[in-house]
């Protein structure tokens, strides 16, 4: 196959691309905190408990639930090794004399969800990282290392190895927790460990302005500061019903809102990091409409014709109420449930049709389309038909782009990104991931398979 080498000039940035009546942009929190290895480990499930609520008997005395979390919940000590460039020695001195490493630490919280030493925490916490530690409630400190972690849910796992069972938190069930329901948020705020704070359940499906994403946040009114980030929200039951992600601030500290990945996301997450690897992403095969006005709930307005939602015998216009019993509001209320589940898994949606509620059981299809908005990259994974005629076991085919390097030297659908920085890319998930990743301020090799088979390279 012939190769070229081209080089790609720094605009890169255009507008978002646009996914046809489909609503998956998703917003980014603004995010405060102090800011990879494969062991061998055995598939296990985190464990949980289902919350009960009993409105009539919540105690306000948080002593039990605080003692149950505080040992679960751990400091992380993030490591990185860091490059700056200095432009100005690399033209005098030449090539290399411009470049120095450093290394820069950060800190976070995480909580133990199994015995055997599982911990959770964010992805943002743990990103870039070169080394990993941990410190238990007790000060005991253990290297810990990255089994995988999850960009798009702001959620990363990883392991430690004791000689002795680690003191942890089962999952509850978030779905389940009301507005004005007490809550503890407890982690390690400004390296201040084992610190418990209360609070009340502000709002649910929460989505955050000015992000990249839209999530489906719980909004406490439980303060959280910076190196809170990966710690617990527990209900008066000491049950893990959150992760705690951000905080809303003008000044870098807390003002009066935090916001945590509810449990049953990080639940789902963390199985599937364990089992698969990767996140599997679950959607329902249909298109927002976005231009519905004054409506409660999520109006269909196009359905994949691939999809079991139309075999289920959901239509354009139908209206979305509630999903598995759960009151769906606006989209992220829906995209909140179907993070929360699996490709296959079967959903209960009730609709309203032309004042008439029904209800259709729909079988979840697998995402398989990833957008990289900052690189201006849409990007979906090869067929096995593909990957046979390009040679390739994973890779990710270019379906749009508004990169206007790519648009200059006509990279555009049909394109396969097979390599990006010498790492072969497994699935336009991972391309995405990586893609995003990228900031201007270092280099970036691409090695690309056009559609007649001709492998191309490109550097940012």
């Amino acid at each position: 196959m012939k190769k070229t080498f081209k080089t790609l000039g720094i605009a890169f940035l255009g507008g978002a691309i646009a996914l046809a009546g489909y609503k998956m942009v998703i917003e980014k929190p603004q995010v405060v905190v102090g800011k990879p290895g494969e062991p061998t480990i055995q598939t296990v499930r985190a464990n949980y408990t289902p919350t009960v609520i009993n409105s009539t008997s919540t105690p306000t005395d948080f002593t039990e639930a605080a003692d149950k979390t505080v040992h679960a919940v751990v400091h992380v000590k993030n490591t990185s090794i860091r490059t700056q460039q200095n432009p100005l020695a690399e033209l005098f001195y030449g090539s290399g004399s411009g470049t120095r490493k450093y290394e820069q630490v950060g800190t976070g919280s995480g909580v133990i969800i199994s015995p055997d030493g599982y911990i959770v925490t964010n992805n943002h916490v743990i990103e870039g990282a070169s080394d990993l530690e941990v410190t238990l409630n007790n000060q005991k400190k253990l290297k810990a290392t990255l089994i995988g972690a999850d960009k798009s849910n702001d959620i990363a796992l990883l392991k430690v190895d004791a000689d002795f069972e680690l003191p942890n938190l089962p999952f509850g069930n978030s779905d389940n927790i009301k507005v004005g329901e007490w809550v503890l948020a407890v982690g390690n705020p400004y390296n201040l460990t084992s610190t418990v704070t209360a609070g009340i359940v502000s709002a649910k499906g929460r989505d955050l302005d000015g992000n990249t994403n839209i999530d489906s946040f719980i909004q406490t009114d439980a303060a959280v500061n910076p190196g809170n980030s990966g710690g617990a929200l527990v209900n008066t039951r000491g049950e893990l019903i959150g992760i705690n992600t951000a905080i809303s601030s003008r000044t870098g500290s807390f003002i009066g809102y935090s916001f945590a990945v509810p449990s049953n996301i990080a639940k789902k997450v963390v199985d599937d990091l364990l089992e698969f690897g990767t996140v599997q992403e679950a959607i329902l095969g249909i298109g927002v409409d976005n231009d519905a006005k004054d409506v409660e709930g999520v109006k269909i307005g196009s359905i994949d014709a691939e999809s079991d939602a139309l075999k289920a015998g959901l239509k354009e216009g139908d209206i979305i109420t509630q999903v598995n019993n759960v009151k769906i509001s606006k989209f992220s209320d829906l995209k909140g449930q179907l993070t929360a589940k699996r490709p296959g898994e079967y959903v209960n949606v009730t609709v309203n049709r032309n004042g008439e509620d029904l209800m259709k059981t729909v079988k979840l299809s697998k995402r398989s389309t990833y957008t990289s908005f900052s690189f201006g990259v849409q990007l979906k994974d090869l067929t096995a038909k593909e990957r046979k005629k390009f040679g390739v076991t994973g890779g990710a085919k270019i379906v749009a782009t508004n990169n206007e390097g790519f648009r200059y030297f006509k990279v555009g659908p049909g394109y396969v990104v097979s390599k990006i920085n010498g790492k072969s890319v497994a699935n336009a998930s991972e391309a995405a991931s990586l893609f995003d990743s990228y900031n201007g301020s270092q280099r970036m090799y691409l090695e690309l398979i056009s559609p007649d088979g001709q492998v191309e390279k490109y550097k940012y």
